[in-house]
């Protein structure tokens, strides 16, 4: 398996890797198959992700994947956000191999749990969020 030079990069040097001490909006996705585990951590501002921190438990490319995740969502609205898919992630990866898939719709939707957990804590309604268990990712489907 072979991965880009940015993916390595993001692998070896991860940008906004922690946990953020202020946040009011955290999200934690997995993935029973392959066991990654991603934890997001974001302070809200006015509608604005001011700051982003990730954990993640697993691979090189789910860190990768979470580091560009982080990267494409600072300083964006939380409807920008939402916007934000995993094939925006892999093209700012340069690609990742098929089996590693995964790992892009894991930091997607670790971006849209975090964004649910600040909105059900704050009362705030946005079009289109999908509430985190709504059968919005594999964890939520019941699959091994």
């Amino acid at each position: 398996m072979e991965y880009t030079k940015e993916v390595m990069e993001h692998f070896v040097n991860p940008h906004n890797v922690g946990e953020l001490e202020n946040a009011n909006a955290v999200g934690e996705v997995g993935n029973a198959k392959c066991g990654d585990i991603m934890r997001m951590s974001m302070y809200i501002e006015d509608g604005i992700i001011k700051d982003i921190r990730f954990k993640t438990f697993g691979c090189g490319a789910a860190i990768a994947t979470s580091s560009v995740a982080t990267d494409l969502v600072k300083g964006k609205t939380l409807e920008e956000a939402l916007m934000v898919t995993n094939k925006q992630v892999i093209d700012m990866l340069g690609g990742l191999p098929d089996v590693k898939i995964h790992c892009s719709v894991l930091a997607e939707e670790a971006i849209h749990a975090a964004i649910s957990n600040y909105c059900e804590t704050t009362g705030i309604e946005l079009p289109g969020l999908k509430k985190h268990c709504d059968g919005c990712c594999e964890c939520c489907k019941g699959e091994e």
